[in-house]
């Protein structure tokens, strides 16, 4: 349907577009991003025939990687390959003391953590009891205070592999042990069960038989 469509960027510009019947969509292009473009925006449209108007759409985030800020730095402890239930830190740092830092792993497309950083310019990130889901390639980012959509450019990478628990020399032979001593008290639980049964039957049957 044919209707004119406007994108509005919050407590700043709004932009305004038409759509012709055969449009799936506007598309609002900027031909130069600039920090001042960085925000959220939503959408909204009015239809030429009817001339209602929809609501707002949800918002989206414009989140601008600015170049000028140096990239963070990143360590992890324990390093590297660790045992699946093993508590694991990432520490975040940069030359920007007022800064939010973010936690990102490759394969997401948000970050993880989000962290305020601390007087010394640093965030400490925790992943509790990692699995081997949680293995992957992280980095960490930060956004300047006063600036939340306005991001430096991710840093340098950490590689964590989480191995699964190996079970102990012979678990697996005691489990299928323990598993067949179950089924047979099972079976012998049963059969006096049913021997049980069987001698009350007979005894009362014998008592019927004598009176």
């Amino acid at each position: 349907m044919a209707a004119w469509v406007w994108l509005y960027q919050e407590g700043r510009w709004s932009y305004s577009k038409g759509k012709e019947k055969e449009q799936d969509a506007a598309n609002f292009f900027f031909s130069s991003s600039k920090r001042e473009h960085a925000g959220p925006y939503r959408c909204q449209y009015q239809v030429y025939q009817t001339r209602e108007v929809s609501e707002e759409s949800d918002p989206v985030e414009l989140v601008l990687t600015d170049r000028r800020y140096p990239a963070p730095g990143i360590s992890l402890h324990p390093e590297q390959c660790v045992e699946t239930g093993t508590n694991i830190t990432i520490r975040c740092w940069s030359l920007n003391y007022r800064a939010a830092f973010l936690l990102h792993k490759n394969g997401s497309s948000d970050p993880i953590q989000r962290q305020e950083s601390s007087d010394g310019g640093t965030a400490t990130f925790s992943l509790f009891g990692v699995t081997p889901a949680d293995s992957g390639t992280y980095r960490c980012s930060y956004r300047p205070r006063g600036y939340p959509f306005v991001s430096s450019p991710l840093g340098d990478s950490v590689m964590l592999e989480v191995t699964p628990t190996v079970a102990p020399p012979g678990a697996e032979e005691q489990s299928r042990a323990n598993m067949v001593m179950a089924v047979v008290r099972g079976i012998v639980a049963a059969l006096v069960f049913g021997l049980g049964v069987f001698f009350v039957i007979d005894a009362r049957s014998l008592w019927i038989r004598r009176d």
